[in-house]
């Protein structure tokens, strides 16, 4: 164990070259990480010689500091200093946001007006970050406006009186076919992160997909979990085979049911809504040196250092025999992807373009869909103990009733989840997950299919989403609640 250090003699370690930082009582020698820093060098500045564990503990583990080479660990801190501030201006913001009034919750009766509500509780940062998409943004909308290409064929006269939406998915019993699906740094938008996930999951009767990237540790989440409740364990592979294994097999020792291998990200997409965010900080911070201001960084470069972009197919049978757990690979995206899946003895698939911040034109996850069951079906694929699961643009019953008729097993839930976290807690989950109930049950009804297996994909008309062109009603709750990329908006006015 190191000697402790005074904090006078921390603060002296204040410039670019020479970066000392205080966390959580404990000081480390950050000066050779700050260029590789996933947030930009500008943040380990900032800090530099002072303590900065307000800023840091909302979006990070705290055990990730484990994972620094033990050289930069100095040694505990005394005394101790308080963590820094926030500057003056960014605390009457937040006073501001703490101040406003916020609608009951009974008055929310759609997903989007719990996003009106969230974007009025959460940093610019974190609202740009959860709602950023790849490069133009375009996958990103398609990924729900392409349901308003597949149309309804209801059945009448049918037995209606009792609706049963329940279903099982990976040997969970569920109350719909939903789930929350992993999505990283959840204490931007709640104090207790993924915490808060877990139990709006089990409000809800749903599971729960714990993210690699958690602002919470595992361990955190699993002390949030209550018997009987079902998590699954989503997986970035790291370079490091050997840590990859550990938490694996810790993640199966403490009863996570399902890996979820993710297999779309050797690189993380450009997420320029994120970036223009951290650009702007890191220019505020080094002043005179803006011009040398690395503004290919972001929030979302957060995993770019030990993501393994030689991860391949040769791969799964290691990944296998790491674990007994089933094996879902999550960001399938064709039909060819999706039986050679299947061919290599997975459990599942998740049809995902990660939510489109990855590849900018891509197609949406329902649309992928449609060739993904059409290429299992063609080689007789045992649909039963392969599940197909699909996430992407999800905001209505309707939607979900369309992927269940076209055989996917589930549905995973990302940005509607978080805002529902970000504008009331875990209450907040529930009232979303009951909405898509409530809107479900309506569909079925209407539909003509009392349980989940009435669903045929005779009952939707697909053969308009591939055209890509269709002439529909304006979306005004998508249009009144998507932001514009900045500096579309900047050049708008400017015409003005």
């Amino acid at each position: 164990m190191a000697a402790p250090k005074h904090r006078d003699e921390i603060a002296k370690h204040n410039t670019a070259g020479d970066s000392w930082v205080v966390l959580n009582g404990q000081a480390y020698d950050l000066s050779a990480f700050a260029d590789e820093h996933p947030g930009g060098a500008g943040i380990i500045i900032k800090y530099a010689g002072r303590d900065a564990s307000r800023a840091f503990n909302p979006i990070h583990p705290k055990d990730i500091v484990n994972t620094l080479p033990k050289a930069v660990h100095l040694g505990p801190v005394t005394p101790v200093e308080a963590p820094v501030e926030l500057k003056t201006e960014e605390k009457d913001e937040e006073e501001d946001k703490d101040e406003e009034e916020i609608p009951d919750i009974a008055q929310m009766v759609n997903v989007w007006d719990f996003e009106m509500v969230a974007k009025k509780q959460v940093s610019k940062e974190a609202w740009a970050y959860m709602m950023s998409g790849a490069d133009d943004e375009v996958c990103l909308r398609e990924n729900h406006a392409a349901f308003h290409r597949v149309l309804l064929k209801p059945r009448v006269l049918v037995d209606v009186e009792n609706i049963d939406m329940s279903s099982t998915i990976l040997g969970t019993k569920v109350s719909i076919p939903l789930y929350i699906t992993s999505c990283a740094l959840g204490r931007l938008y709640h104090e207790d992160g993924e915490m808060c996930l877990t139990r709006g999951a089990k409000l809800a009767g749903i599971p729960q997909l714990c993210p690699t990237l958690a602002s919470c540790t595992m361990d955190e989440m699993l002390s949030a979990r209550t018997e009987g409740q079902t998590q699954w364990w989503q997986l970035y592979v790291n370079k490091d085979r050997e840590l990859t294994k550990s938490v694996v097999q810790k993640a199966e020792a403490n009863g996570f049911k399902a890996l979820f291998v993710t297999v779309d990200a050797p690189l993380l997409g450009r997420r320029e809504r994120d970036m223009r965010n951290k650009a702007k900080m890191s220019a505020s911070v080094q002043g005179k040196q803006k011009d040398k201001v690395d503004k290919s960084q972001g929030v979302t470069r957060a995993i770019s250092s030990f993501l393994d972009p030689s991860l391949n197919w040769k791969d799964l049978p290691w990944v296998r025999s790491i674990t007994k757990m089933p094996i879902i690979l999550k960001g399938i995206q064709t039909g060819e992807d999706a039986v050679r899946s299947y061919e290599a003895g997975m459990d599942g698939i998740v049809v995902s373009n990660h939510g489109g911040r990855q590849l900018d034109f891509t197609r949406s996850g329902i649309e992928m869909l449609v060739e993904v069951m059409d290429a299992l079906r063609a080689i007789n694929a045992n649909l039963d103990k392969f599940t197909v699961l699909v996430d992407g643009g999800f905001r209505r019953g309707s939607d979900v009733f369309k992927a269940l008729a076209l055989g996917a097993k589930g549905i995973g839930l990302g940005r509607p989840t978080l805002v529902g976290m970000a504008a009331y807690g875990e209450e907040g989950v529930d009232k979303v997950i009951q909405i898509f109930k409530d809107e479900l049950e309506m569909h079925m009804r209407l539909m003509g299919t009392p349980t989940v297996a009435d669903m045929t994909s005779d009952m939707v008309i697909t053969r308009n989403i591939a055209d890509h062109v269709s002439v529909s009603p304006t979306d005004f709750l998508s249009t009144q609640v998507y932001d514009p990329l900045p500096i579309a908006t900047r050049i708008s006015r400017s015409k003005l």
